[in-house]
């Protein structure tokens, strides 16, 4: 969709550019959900991918994304570490979680979908899955590093601070060692995503069950070791963020969550 206020389209060649940004002036990096709609607000775009920042850095501390990372290339991460990482594959799965095609997984961002802070988010269910933290740059100069599963704090709202700008996504060498289990359910073969879960076991023990798209924020049930089926499903009954929409109704989305959290549990356990 045009943005027909917009009057200018600035490249960003430093982090000092940024200070441009206030109202009416906003971050462009893939743009598939910023042209989705139309922003009457906006007079000017910063536009992120002329910093040139490394979209994937794997090393001996882990995992970083940048924020203007693809989907397509995530996805991709899949196969090129299925021999190193026992969650490879959650990469490309919660990849097929996005309401989109192929086209959009070539523009869409990591750092975009978790700002936008839908509850269907995959790349929320990507970063939260794994307790992956979100590097934040601030408009004074200073860093700020949040757990992404806090990040996301409702239906299309985050924990940036106004003039904040979402840098790059960070997973520990523990959580990419971890084996984990996917799960998602909607209304349509093709339809957005009623209920994304994922779960995870450590290799150093315990389990977490991660719950988006059926919550306005994803919540986390942690668990020193597996727990009994009848306390997973009284857990996740207990939560209190579910949500009724045209893609799912609240009670819908917790039975269904309560069903693939225990085929986790013994997929996992």
């Amino acid at each position: 969709m045009d943005q027909d206020t917009v009057g200018a389209v600035v490249p960003v060649r430093s982090r000092a550019d940024l200070a441009a940004l206030g109202p009416g002036v906003a971050v462009l990096a893939g743009g598939s959900i910023l042209f989705a709609e139309q922003h009457r607000h906006l007079t000017t775009l910063l536009d992120l991918t002329t910093l040139g920042w490394t979209p994937v850095t794997v090393d001996a501390g882990g995992l970083g994304l940048a924020a203007t990372c693809p989907m397509v290339e995530i996805a991709a991460l899949s196969a090129a570490y299925a021999d190193v990482w026992a969650a490879a594959p959650l990469f490309r799965q919660t990849c097929t979680a996005l309401f989109g095609s192929f086209k959009v997984w070539n523009v869409a961002t990591i750092g975009g979908n978790l700002c936008t802070a839908l509850p269907a988010g995959p790349m929320t269910s990507l970063a939260a899955g794994l307790d992956a933290d979100v590097l934040l740059w601030g408009p004074d100069g200073t860093d700020r590093r949040l757990p992404a599963a806090s990040f996301v704090t409702g239906d299309t709202t985050n924990a940036l601070r106004p003039g904040e700008v979402l840098r790059s996504v960070e997973f520990a060498p523990e959580a990419l060692a971890s084996r984990t289990a996917y799960r998602k359910i909607a209304l349509s073969p093709i339809g957005r995503s009623g209920v994304v879960l994922v779960g995870r076991r450590p290799p150093t023990g315990g389990f977490v069950l991660t719950i988006t798209a059926g919550t306005v924020r994803p919540v986390q049930l942690r668990y020193p070791e597996p727990p009994s089926a009848r306390t997973l499903r009284a857990d996740v009954e207990a939560v209190d963020a579910w949500f009724s929409d045209a893609h799912g109704a609240a009670d819908w989305r917790r039975a269904m969550a309560v069903v693939l959290g225990l085929e986790i549990l013994e997929e996992l356990a």
